[in-house]
């Protein structure tokens, strides 16, 4: 098994953790989807978790089919979804599942996209889409901001207690985060994206923070003696820091229509 399988491989282990500390998305992303698309579209949306994007999306009124891989994500959104009539979950490995007859009018990978094989991604999203349907690949990113002062003593944490971390790194600025058109030329399949950017914060309490991190796969991957040292000494970090962290995200949306 790849790392990249071993690694995504994880989410399901602890559904229910992963739904309860997950933060979802911006609204604005949900304006502009259904802006490019309308209302009552067919949407696919590929590794839906346990829901953090399909209930926005049933909620804009799309008719919409969930793909995830692990039954006991999608048992979640099922019931995330149980009052939307128009919205289904599959059970299905995107890469593997068989695409219907008929295309969809958007695509959209939440925090999913990289998962997917990059021989295969673009080309197979182009043919789920109808001709001039949108691919919306959302990527959510930990940004320079929030609790500055914190996240420099907890890099410390991971130098110490986890061999793969980067000396010194520190979290990038927004204008650092690339809006990189290539993949999508390189397809050969999409017109020029549109690239929307969010910025915003969410507040954690330690106990909140260190759940947080295990929902993460390379958390989650560790040694347990090393991860149970790391998050001991996170949680001193936070403690130092008052007891609370207030971590900053970007949010960015790249949006193309498939050609053709």
């Amino acid at each position: 098994m790849s790392d990249r399988e071993r690694l995504r491989s994880v989410f399901g282990e602890d559904a229910e953790r992963y739904d309860r500390c997950r933060p979802g998305y911006p609204s604005q992303v949900f304006d502009v989807l259904t802006a490019a698309v309308g209302e009552g579209a067919r949407v696919l949306e590929i590794g839906c978790g346990t829901g953090q994007a399909s209930v926005p999306l049933a909620g804009r009124g799309f008719a919409l089919t969930a793909l995830d891989r692990s039954e006991e994500m999608a048992k979640i959104a099922r019931e995330h979804l149980d009052d939307y009539p128009s919205a289904r979950v599959v059970v299905e490995d995107f890469e593997t599942w068989a695409l219907p007859p008929v295309g969809f009018d958007l695509v959209v990978a939440a925090t999913s996209f990289h998962w997917l094989d990059p021989a295969l991604r673009m080309v197979k999203a182009a043919d789920a889409l109808r001709p001039r349907g949108v691919l919306a690949v959302v990527s959510t990113h930990h940004i320079a901001g929030g609790s500055e002062e914190s996240f420099t003593r907890i890099q410390r944490c991971y130098e110490r207690f986890d061999p793969l971390t980067e000396p010194g790194r520190r979290l990038p600025t927004a204008d650092e985060i690339a809006q990189d058109p290539e993949e999508f030329y390189r397809s050969g399949r999409f017109s020029r994206p549109e690239f929307h950017r969010y910025e915003w914060e969410v507040a954690y309490a330690e106990e909140q923070y260190l759940d947080l991190l295990m929902t993460y796969s390379g958390h989650r991957a560790m040694p347990e003696s090393a991860r149970e040292q790391l998050l001991t000494c996170i949680g001193r970090c936070v403690e130092e820091g008052g007891g609370t962290i207030t971590k900053r995200y970007l949010t960015q949306l790249a949006c193309a229509q498939r050609l053709g």
